[in-house]
């Protein structure tokens, strides 16, 4: 049973309607073709006119999509299962919301990263919602450092409503471990590729955030706060999430517009969760390209750009 965004529901009604035609025409044996046809039609219409004029709200809805492909299935969609997951951070823990490890694309090895969210209630507690603690991040960090060890690119997966806020959490140095991955970041001599699958959220995103391509899918976000924070701090109540998430400028239009990514994926004219396939296809022949064209750079000149994107983010001549 798919699940369905409020803005969705005209879509559901054509796609029921789709459903109940078919289904006469099975029971009573008439022939509905036509009818289907036209129906089939006007629901194509109305997902172009539905999905071609999202609000900013819309899209951090949709980057939320219980139905959304999270981490996980982009690596196994991308190296068809050829990937082995390594764990712990060699220090404190086995952290579960951050995943990683080797994976091989059409017999190229690469190490991949990810925050990984649960399916179902219990697999979402067992991620910690995908809020990875300071382990998390530090075991991130060791899997990317073994990669610039053995000279394999890196892809990092983000899909996070920020690092787990927790005392433990803090106690145990959140805020070192997150300084710790953009600094080392910077210089790590291989190619990153990041990739935002779908929310990217604040320091627990920029902890695996820090490449030489950042490319966020078409209906992702991407921001220093979630718009719910954001208006409880403004209006002191979550009423205004909407309002907030237009003043953010969140959307991925709006994060390559004002050059903060590199690059924008388009998704399927119905979103990520309607076609996974066609997705997980666009995603893998954006990586493979872009682990091409950086593997040509030498690794100084590589990590020199690199930081010097990061360095002129915000600056005004």
């Amino acid at each position: 049973m798919s699940t369905y965004l409020d803005f969705e529901e005209p879509l559901k009604a054509l796609e029921d309607q789709i459903a109940k035609a078919q289904e006469i025409g099975q029971d009573a044996e008439l022939d509905m073709t036509d009818k289907i046809k036209a129906l089939e039609q006007k629901l194509e219409e109305k997902t172009i006119e539905v999905f071609s004029n999202l609000t900013p709200w819309q899209r951090v809805q949709l980057s939320r999509h219980p139905e959304r492909p999270y981490t996980l299935a982009y690596i196994d969609a991308i190296t068809h299962g050829d990937f082995q997951e390594l764990h712990g951070d060699r220090n404190v823990a086995d952290d579960k919301a951050m995943v990683g490890g080797w994976g091989s694309i059409d017999g190229k090895t690469v190490m991949f990263v990810g925050q990984q969210k649960g399916m179902n209630t219990k697999m979402r507690q067992y991620r910690n919602f995908g809020m990875a603690n300071p382990e998390g991040y530090r075991k991130a960090l060791r899997l990317m450092k073994m990669a610039e060890k053995f000279n394999k690119p890196i892809v990092t997966f983000i899909d996070t409503p920020g690092a787990f806020p927790g005392l433990e959490a803090e106690e145990r140095g959140q805020g070192e471990a997150i300084a710790r991955n953009i600094y080392e970041m910077m210089n790590i001599k291989v190619p990153i590729i990041c990739i935002i699958i779908g929310e990217g959220a604040s320091g627990g995103a920029l902890g695996i955030g820090v490449g030489d391509k950042v490319i966020m899918l078409e209906n992702t976000w991407y921001s220093v706060i979630s718009p719910e924070s954001c208006s409880s701090i403004l209006w002191r109540s979550w009423d205004y999430k909407e309002k907030a998430a237009e003043a953010l400028k969140l959307t991925s239009e709006d994060m390559k517009r004002l050059k903060l990514v590199d690059g924008v994926i388009k998704e399927p004219i119905n979103g990520a969760h309607r076609n996974k396939e066609e997705m997980f296809a666009t995603v893998k022949r954006e990586v493979k390209r872009q682990i091409t064209l950086l593997s040509k750079l030498d690794p100084e000149e590589r990590c020199e750009k690199r930081m010097n994107k990061f360095i002129d983010m915000g600056v005004f001549q």
